[in-house]
């Protein structure tokens, strides 16, 4: 159980104000070559830091965001006081403590809050590169925060730590640069997507297609094809909630106390629906819903391929996942463990219980910070008095 006095902690120990920063690399004829084969640059990522680097150099961690996330991951926007979206997990005595580490998060490349995507201008004809941005995949992102954290002046990370795709991102620098990862925390992930997420990521691509206003991925001088995304946003909601969840929090309750006998939203649910997709619209780049979709369909690390047969690492993981989650259910965060274990890798596994879905990685902050801050002091203190080396916890062997 977490104390009264803890959770207390984590709300009133906030970073402040924040701003975002830009760093911009790969310029002509020093391109980045991606996975795809083409070549792309200039490349600008926009991240944030929090807390301060040691002088060592040694206290980094860097935080990789979702499907939908930013480089905002904490602190207070001065300009439209926007606050983090792990604002519960990132800042002085919470899980990825400030106090103690410099924490950074940057946009993905292909995204669409500062860093290079379809909505960026192509410079080689001054116009948004819509469908003319080359395909990418998650170790395409990888590399881009490789180049981030030269840029730092850090040669080795702390911890790597995300949810969902931000997961996804993890093993990947555990697969890509596994000798400058100390610790890796890889949440409500997956090695690979199972053919049940790759048609729910296609459903979302088609609905935003489907809409005459995506107009081939050319929209940037008419405005966003809102009607496909709002509906792509929708079905995602879905997938982020469990069946107890939308129970507890809609059941059948109507909104106005009767039927309509019209196609307007009788139901809380349907509104709430409603409600998201149209926030959405305002906040993402339709295109880069599609990019980002595309390559988390792209990568597998299965196989041994998160390990290579030829590789020692010193890498420890702690490996997390959530009774309720049914899109990244608990069962694939398994398969991330036994290929750890497979390759003698220092790995500690938790389910939670929850019934908030795969929101509950960014909704159970409590319990995360319990695990993550005492995950975080034994990597510090180094690997060997880790005492749950090689061990598994909530009922996994």
């Amino acid at each position: 159980m977490v104390s009264t006095a803890l959770k207390k902690n984590n709300f009133q120990n906030d970073i402040g104000t924040v701003e975002t920063k830009y760093y911009t690399f790969a310029h002509p004829p020093n391109e980045l070559v991606l996975e795809c084969g083409e070549r792309l640059g200039p490349i600008t990522l926009a991240y944030e830091t929090y807390g301060r680097l040691d002088a060592r150099r040694s206290n980094a961690i860097l935080i990789l965001h979702a499907l939908s996330g930013d480089a905002h991951a904490a602190g207070v926007h001065g300009a439209d006081g926007a606050t983090g979206w792990w604002e519960e997990m990132i800042g002085p005595g919470k899980g990825f403590d400030t106090n103690k580490y410099f924490v950074i998060c940057s946009n993905i490349i292909g995204g669409c809050k500062g860093s290079t995507g379809p909505a960026a201008i192509n410079p080689t004809t001054g116009r948004p590169y819509a469908l003319g941005f080359p395909f990418i995949t998650i170790a395409d992102m990888v590399n881009t925060q490789r180049r981030l954290i030269d840029h730092l002046g850090i040669d080795r990370l702390l911890c790597v730590a995300g949810g969902s795709m931000g997961g996804m991102q993890v093993l990947q620098w555990a697969a890509s640069y596994p000798e400058r990862v100390r610790a890796a925390i890889p949440i409500a992930t997956a090695l690979k997507h199972s053919p049940q997420q790759i048609a729910f990521n296609e459903v979302v691509r088609q609905s935003i297609m489907a809409d005459p206003a995506w107009r081939k991925g050319d929209y940037y001088d008419h405005g966003q094809p809102e009607k496909g995304l709002a509906v792509a946003r929708m079905i995602g909601h879905i997938t982020f909630m469990s069946d107890r969840s939308m129970e507890e929090k809609f059941s059948r309750r109507l909104k106005n106390g009767v039927f309509s006998f019209n196609f307007d939203a009788d139901f809380e649910v349907e509104g709430y629906l409603r409600y998201r997709g149209a926030n959405f619209v305002k906040r993402f780049d339709a295109n880069s819903y599609l990019y980002i979709t595309k390559a988390m369909d792209y990568l597998d690390l299965s196989a041994g391929r998160l390990i290579r047969q030829d590789k020692l690492i010193a890498t420890r993981f702690l490996v997390i996942s959530f009774s309720s989650d049914w899109l990244y259910p608990s069962y694939q965060s398994q398969e991330i463990v036994r290929e750890l274990k497979g390759r003698q890798v220092d790995v500690a596994y938790c389910e939670l219980k929850s019934t908030y879905g795969h929101d509950a990685f960014l909704v159970e902050t409590a319990e995360q910070t319990e695990l993550i801050r005492n995950f975080l002091r034994v990597t510090q203190q180094g690997y060997h008095s880790w005492p749950g080396r090689g061990t598994t916890v909530g009922g996994f062997a």
